[in-house]
Formats: C-alpha cells, sequence, structure tokens
C-alpha cells in the first residue's frame, strides 16, 4: 500500500500518483486533493499520528506561511516518517524554538536550502547557513538538501544558470562541515538530478 505526503501540493505530480494512493495532507487541503481525483484523503494537525502499514506519519511544527494569494488555506506541517528508518520532511520553514526536539535517532532529513527564485521569498525558508544550524540541532545521520532553484525568471536569460540556482548546495556543504561535521550530506551528481530528487522528496513518497 502508498501513499503520498502532501506539504505543497503540485497538481501535475499529484496526478501522476493515482487516484487509488492514500493522501495525506494538512487540515484543510482534503477538498482540493479530492478534486483531484484522490479517493482516499486524511486531514491532520500537528502532533497527529497515522499509521500506514509499518509506517507511523506525524505532522510536525513548520515556521511558514500555509496561506497561497490564490489557492487553499491551511497550516503548513513538516512531517516525521518512521518505519524501518526515521525520516524528516520539514517542507519549507525557517529555523523554530523546539526544532531539537525532533532529533533522536534521524537517519535522513530532507532539508530545504532555498527559497523558490532569486530570493527567499516571504513566508519562511533557510538559507545554506540556517540549514546547516537546522542539522546541529537535528542531528541526522545523512542529510538531503533539496528546494532551491525552482524557478529561472526568463528576463534573467537562458544562457548561463543564475546564482541563486548555482551556489546554494555548495554554500550549504561548507557551513554543514563548519556546524554539523558528522552529518553525511548527499551531494547530487548533476543539477538534473537534484531536480529530480526534489520532485520526488516534495511528493513524499512512502512505499
Amino acid at each position: 500500500m502508498g501513499a503520498t505526503i502532501v506539504a505543497r501540493p503540485s497538481p501535475q505530480s499529484l496526478e501522476k500518483l493515482g487516484g487509488s494512493t492514500l493522501a495525506v495532507v494538512p487540515r484543510g487541503l482534503g477538498g482540493l486533493i479530492r478534486r483531484r481525483g484522490f479517493e482516499r484523503v486524511v486531514e491532520v494537525e500537528v502532533g497527529e499520528r497515522l499509521t500506514v502499514g509499518e509506517v507511523t506519519v506525524e505532522a510536525t511544527h513548520v515556521e511558514h506561511r500555509g496561506d497561497r494569494p490564490f489557492g487553499a488555506r491551511a497550516r503548513a506541517l513538516g512531517y516525521l516518517i518512521t518505519g524501518s528508518h526515521r525520516l524528516y520532511f520539514p517542507g519549507d520553514t525557517e529555523l523554530f524554538d523546539g526544532m531539537s526536539s525532533l532529533a533522536g535517532e534521524l537517519d535522513v532529513a530532507f532539508i530545504p536550502i532555498w527559497g523558490w527564485g532569486p530570493t527567499l521569498g516571504r513566508g519562511g525558508h533557510l538559507d545554506p547557513e540556517q540549514t546547516a544550524e537546522a542539522l546541529a540541532l537535528l542531528r541526522p545521520r545523512i542529510a538531503v538538501p533539496i528546494h532551491w532553484g525552482t524557478y529561472h525568471p526568463l528576463h534573467l536569460g537562458i544562457r548561463e544558470a543564475p546564482a541563486f540556482m548555482r551556489d546554494p548546495p555548495a554554500q550549504f556543504v561548507r557551513a554543514a562541515v563548519l556546524s554539523a561535521p558528522e552529518v553525511k550530506v548527499s551531494r547530487p551528481s548533476a543539477r538534473r538530478d537534484a531536480r529530480a530528487l526534489g520532485n520526488v522528496v516534495t511528493s513524499g513518497l512512502v512505499s
């Protein structure tokens, strides 16, 4: 049995999963996801847990605005996923009081290192240095950087990737070595690999 953990709904990505997949979403997004053809939807709030087969999903606090100007309104959530391994996916967030309470035998943290474009944007995002601070609080065995260079604005030209699409991973690695030297950082071998990984993590597929 499979489930998808939805932090921020991407209609095109969700539709590829198929309507029979169980969708776990922040409270308030159930109607939106059902309209995308999902037959089984569970809405959760911070602190609530759901068991899917041998996997337990716990909704956790993040420091991020959950509203969108023209979309559904719901509180943003992170997720702790525990099965044979323990994974943490915060989605977008800033550093927050209590982040260290999520530590404890974390195998993998999928951790965002930038915003959506040239700037961090509104609503709470980590930059590479702040993400390294988060690793020192979370203490996962492995950190997988995600969420940078999502959009390349056309007015910036297309001949060369701008700095915000190119530099955050290297900046993060340098900062992580200083802040959390015991954490192994996964380094995608190419930009296309990083984009594919980011898409998988954002959809939060659990099998």
